[in-house]
């Protein structure tokens, strides 16, 4: 499914003056005869006044000018510059270093940083650990031997590898990758207002939460762990989830064992990010997690997110104000919505 953005959606991103949908369409002022970034810092024209372009050139066939201010013809060597970036960091051994980049790119490397992180939000840096660390990832998940699949994706060592993903994996990469082998997750069936609730958990945090399953569901994710009933130390974090489900919004102390791919787990922050009682859209959400134009791909990790309510995808519409889809049903997501105070 596709979701598209109405003129309403880029008045308020104009209006917010959101550098993240910078080079996504330009905001054309028919009174001054002037179009701009989004981003751009002058004053908000008025509403009547304004048309909003999908680039330069549509608005310039309309016969307006650049802005002098904002300079929205340099948007694209600006894509240029972080997709030659991204091109160099995919290619690299190693982790190219930030001046590196920036001299390639013609920027300063203070510039260059900011452009980067504006576009992808995440630093040069924190991008090349993301994809090594996916890549690594990906090759566990492929069924190779752990000790190749980090050597591959660029890790000097196992050490290195373990370091870097600590906190991240919460099961060890091997477990990881073979269905849980030689981890433990505890698990409880509790009745909620919302249905009987699947919590399940890892030594990290919550790595299920599920309405109407039991533990033949978490079997089947993790064919090969040892799922064991939840004991006294885990009755203690149940207290706190059933909590947070009862109450949605106060969930943010509780942690969380999840994994995904780093564009779904940027989204995964940012749905985390949606205070309790608001609600985004797929396509903000995209422009949260560094990629405005991924819509579908921000759809799809709200589907796959594994821990319903403690990330709040239920916070999550089409463009337009539909509920779009639960995967536990609408009922829920309604009812969860209505507890936060929304109708």
């Amino acid at each position: 499914m596709t979701y598209e953005l109405t003129d309403d959606d880029r008045w308020r991103i104009a209006l917010a003056k959101d550098r993240r949908f910078d080079g996504h369409f330009v905001t054309g002022v028919h009174s001054t005869g002037i179009y701009c970034r989004p981003s751009c810092a002058a004053r908000p024209p008025k509403r009547e006044n304004v048309r909003f372009y999908a680039s330069p050139a549509d608005a310039e066939a309309a016969g307006l000018r650049a802005c002098l201010r904002c300079k929205p013809g340099d948007v694209a060597r600006d894509e240029a510059a972080v997709r030659a970036a991204i091109d160099e960091i995919k290619a690299s051994d190693g982790l190219p270093r930030l001046e590196e980049l920036a001299a390639l790119t013609g920027y300063s490397p203070s510039h260059f940083q900011r452009l980067f992180t504006r576009a992808t939000g995440l630093s040069p840096a924190a991008y090349a650990r993301a994809l090594r660390e996916e890549k690594a990832r990906s090759a566990l998940s492929a069924g190779g031997k752990v000790t190749d699949a980090i050597y591959d994706a660029g890790y000097e060592s196992p050490s290195r590898f373990y370091d870097a993903m600590e906190d991240k994996m919460g099961m060890n990469p091997s477990a990881w990758r073979d269905g849980g082998r030689g981890t433990r997750i505890s698990w409880a069936v509790v009745s909620t207002t919302l249905g009987p609730m699947l919590v399940a958990a890892t030594d990290k945090g919550v790595c299920r939460l599920s309405f109407d399953e039991g533990p033949e569901e978490l079997s089947r994710r993790f064919p090969n762990a040892e799922l064991v009933e939840g004991g006294t130390e885990f009755e203690r974090l149940l207290t706190d989830v059933v909590s947070s489900v009862e109450e949605p919004g106060h969930s943010a102390h509780i942690p969380l064992d999840v994994k995904g791919t780093a564009f779904q787990e940027a989204c995964w922050k940012a749905l985390r990010e949606i205070p309790p009682g608001e609600t985004r859209t797929y396509a903000e959400i995209a422009a949260a997690a560094g990629n405005p134009k991924a819509v579908r791909a921000a759809g799809s990790a709200n589907a796959r997110n594994n821990v319903a309510v403690l990330i709040p995808c239920h916070r999550v519409i089409r463009t337009g104000g539909d509920l779009g889809g639960y995967a536990y049903g609408l009922d829920i997501k309604r009812e969860l919505l209505k507890r936060e105070g929304l109708k």
